[in-house]
């Protein structure tokens, strides 16, 4: 079964808000119970908002916003707490894209570290190879210029046999081929 990146999105939205929600729910109970919390920090944002929503709502339909009445105490505070709410709920959601934007990363440096040391012991092993290779080049050659020269001497011996001389002259002595 294959799950689509979309489907897979709603779902982790639909978590974060779970997970979110119950923090939100305090900070409105909060905001209920507690004046200077109410007063200092659910109050003026809810302000702002409803001012900002209000002067764009009535220049979109052409009217003057010179004096926006401020909303009353216990809707203000209302407001402020699920704007709160929210605010609690997108910092969470953004905390989580950027912890698993960070494990990404750190898999991918991962994954690179790995093949970058991968691609070095395969360089040092062609190296080893290289040197190798020489080296079965060098014995093969030595061997090779014996060999035919070996051959050469037989072919001689064979003429001289075949010419029916009686006493070949002395073969020189052969030198062993050195070994590396």
């Amino acid at each position: 079964m294959v799950v689509g990146a979309f489907p897979m999105a709603k779902l982790l939205y639909l978590g974060i808000r779970q997970v979110s929600k119950p923090l939100a729910n305090r900070i409105k109970e909060a905001a209920r119970r507690s004046e200077f919390f109410k007063t200092y920090i659910c109050l003026p944002p809810a302000q702002l908002y409803h001012w900002l929503e209000m002067r764009t709502k009535m220049r979109i339909m052409g009217f003057n916003a010179a004096a926006i009445k401020p909303l009353n105490e216990g809707a203000s505070a209302q407001l402020g707490a699920e704007l709160l709410g929210e605010i609690i709920f997108f910092i969470t959601a953004c905390s989580c894209l950027m912890l698993e934007n960070g494990r990404h990363q750190l898999q991918q440096r991962r994954k690179e570290k790995e093949r970058r040391v991968a691609r070095e012991a395969l360089r040092g092993e062609v190296g080893h190879l290289g040197l190798a290779l020489e080296e079965l080049q060098a014995q093969v050659q030595a061997t090779s210029t014996q060999l035919a020269l070996e051959e050469l001497r037989a072919q001689l011996q064979e003429v001289r046999a075949h010419l029916c001389l009686r006493d070949p002259p002395p073969a020189p002595p052969v030198a062993p081929a050195s070994e590396k």
